[in-house]
């Protein structure tokens, strides 16, 4: 199932639901007693409840709706670094532990939104993720059993402001509406191996990232194992799960986002994410 956060076209409220193909059904208003955002819903354990809840005519078409960010308060967002090994050779990566850094929600955008380029910055890149969706409390978790604390998976893209990143990750990483995700969450059942799933980021149409999540350092079950072992997970946290090799940094010459550019991340067995760019101050304005 393909679950999503979005602004209903006719209330102008925000909800969510599920969408098969190009049609949406807004669970959100049949369920808001209960379950008022799809946050409330994985940490209610209702996914596998929401079948029988779906109507047999869609509320809406999938352009009719503004999409939300999947999970627009996720109370902890951690990010992966260095976790393919082309992107440990690009950056001459020596360190074994997984290298995080933190997101916050307020970084944020969605699916069809713009991502702003700080004015400020000549180099904002580029990086095509797997997000993982935690589904309820994790503690300490073993990498056997990981795997089932997952909710589901969706499309993150990773935009990094890399003439302020330095070498303190956070600092690049944390401008308004520099981190697209969506277009919707897919449910763990459907993806049979978070290892095995083709991952391409896009420029102007253009394929500048492509790679398999087979070759990440870190599985997605050792990251939750690792993260989990000193930072509780709570239902709708988030796991950024890094970036291939391909950004803009190292390429010669360097290839960064500009004004007007459209970036697209691509998932096998979830979906396509699609962002223009556009300047932080025509956003604010």
């Amino acid at each position: 199932m393909k679950l999503l956060s979005f602004v209903n076209p006719t209330s102008g409220e925000k909800t969510w639901g599920c969408i098969d193909g190009t049609q949406v059904f807004d669970l959100g208003k049949r369920l808001s007693a209960y379950f008022p955002d799809l946050k409330s819903a994985i940490a209610g354990n209702a996914l596998a409840e929401l079948t029988p809840m779906i109507p047999a005519q869609a509320d809406f078409h999938a352009d009719e709706i503004r999409f939300l960010p999947v999970i627009e308060n996720p109370s902890k967002i951690f990010c992966v670094g260095m976790n393919y090994m082309e992107k440990r050779i690009e950056f001459e990566q020596t360190i074994d532990a997984p290298t995080l850094f933190v997101r916050f929600a307020d970084t944020l955008s969605a699916h069809g939104d713009v991502v702003c380029k700080p004015d400020s910055s000549n180099e904002f890149d580029y990086e095509g993720e797997l997000a993982v969706v935690i589904g309820k409390d994790t503690d300490n978790v073993s990498r056997d059993n990981a795997l089932e604390h997952i909710a589901g998976y969706s499309c993150f893209m990773d935009g990094s402001v890399r003439d302020m990143q330095y070498t303190w990750f956070t600092s690049g990483k944390n401008w308004r509406k520099t981190g697209a995700f969506g277009p919707w969450m897919v449910t763990r059942d459907e993806i049979r191996d978070p290892q095995d799933l083709a991952i391409s980021t896009w420029l102007n149409g253009n394929r500048v990232q492509n790679d398999s999540t087979h070759n990440m350092i870190n599985s997605v079950a050792m990251l939750v194992e690792y993260i989990s072992r000193f930072s509780p997970l709570q239902a709708g946290d988030v796991i950024i799960t890094g970036s291939p090799g391909g950004v803009g940094k190292k390429r010669t010459p360097p290839l960064f986002m500009k004004e007007g550019d459209v970036i697209e991340v691509e998932i096998g067995n979830i979906g396509r994410l699609v962002n223009r760019v556009t300047a932080l101050s025509n956003a604010m304005a």
